[in-house]
């Protein structure tokens, strides 16, 4: 006859086996799903690659510095992508202004300084909502506005404050994330010697997290650049062969805005412009553009993994 301790004593055994079947089942779980992980990454890292690779192969042939120093043409041998590159250029230098001051600032007081009550719950849902909305609302949303509310035209500020939108977000965001980030502990030190509420955040809150928000600030500018439908919804050209006004000049007081309020283009606008001739030997120039787009891109997202590494590096917890 079974005593009570070998009956409790077998119980525990089988809750035992059990405990570690299912340790086993989700340990395989886990394996399974990292492999399914890594199977789809690598088909979207293979996919880029090999698209990426036709775009050099096929556009190889107009890497020079005489492409880069050229303005658009009829005659696709002597096109060259001058004005698309330099508005594209003016145009993020609009938008960084425009956008990551009063992202930074707009995260850091939502996050440290707004009431946590519904109404900033409201604002957190929908500045998370308008991260994900499609870039062509913008472009209505700008065309509205600054195109013929504000009557900016269509201008190099106008593109500016459009992709500035389009970003804004995305730099509130991120600048939210890097500082819930920090640990609790570095404030309360920072309070326990007397510090104020503008000491911890300047010195130490913003300090910690601006490798995370230089993160998010970088991508959102990456982002930017290869936007085309807001672009081409508030009126970009897609033939342009001047360059905007000099933003700088030899005579006090050394800055000329009238650059802002000049006609422009940007790189994938040239692109698709090029795409849309009949002509093989402008499908080269687009390839190339789009190689170069893509480059670009690249570097920026890597200066951006590079710089938080090195930042969070230095940074002594």
């Amino acid at each position: 006859m079974a005593t009570p301790a070998s009956v409790g004593s077998s119980s525990s055994l089988k809750n035992l086996a059990e405990i570690r079947a299912m340790i086993k089942r989700h340990k395989m779980n886990d394996t399974l799903f990292a492999i399914i992980g890594l199977l789809a990454l690598m088909l979207g890292l293979v996919t880029l690659l090999v698209l990426f690779t036709d775009l050099i192969l096929d556009g190889s042939d107009r890497f020079n510095l005489e492409f880069l120093s050229s303005f658009p043409s009829r005659r696709a041998a002597h096109a060259g992508l001058l004005s698309a590159w330099v508005g594209s250029f003016l145009v993020m230098m609009v938008t960084f202004i425009a956008a990551v001051p009063m992202g930074v600032a707009a995260g850091l007081y939502l996050e440290e300084y707004a009431p946590k009550n519904w109404f900033s719950d409201l604002i957190e849902i929908n500045v998370t909502n308008l991260a994900g909305v499609p870039s062509i609302i913008y472009g209505l949303l700008a065309l509205g506005l600054f195109v013929y509310g504000l009557g900016f035209g269509q201008s190099i500020l106008t593109a500016g404050l459009t992709l500035g939108l389009l970003i804004l977000p995305i730099v509130i965001v991120s600048t939210r994330e890097s500082i819930r980030a920090i640990p609790v502990a570095i404030r309360e030190a920072a309070y326990a010697v007397g510090a104020t509420k503008w000491q911890v955040v300047y010195d130490h809150v913003l300090k910690y997290s601006y490798g995370g928000i230089l993160t998010g600030v970088i991508i959102g500018m990456a982002r930017a650049l290869g936007e085309t439908a807001p672009i081409i919804t508030i009126g970009a050209l897609t033939f342009i062969s001047f360059l905007p006004p000099s933003p700088v000049t030899s005579e006090p007081p050394y800055l000329n805005f009238e650059w802002l309020s000049s006609g422009f283009t940007v790189m994938p606008i040239q692109m698709f412009n090029w795409l849309s001739r009949p002509d093989h030997a402008f499908h080269v120039n687009a390839a190339a553009t789009g190689a170069i787009i893509i480059v670009v891109t690249l570097l920026m997202n890597g200066t951006a993994i590079y710089l938080r590494y090195k930042i969070r590096k230095n940074i002594k917890w």
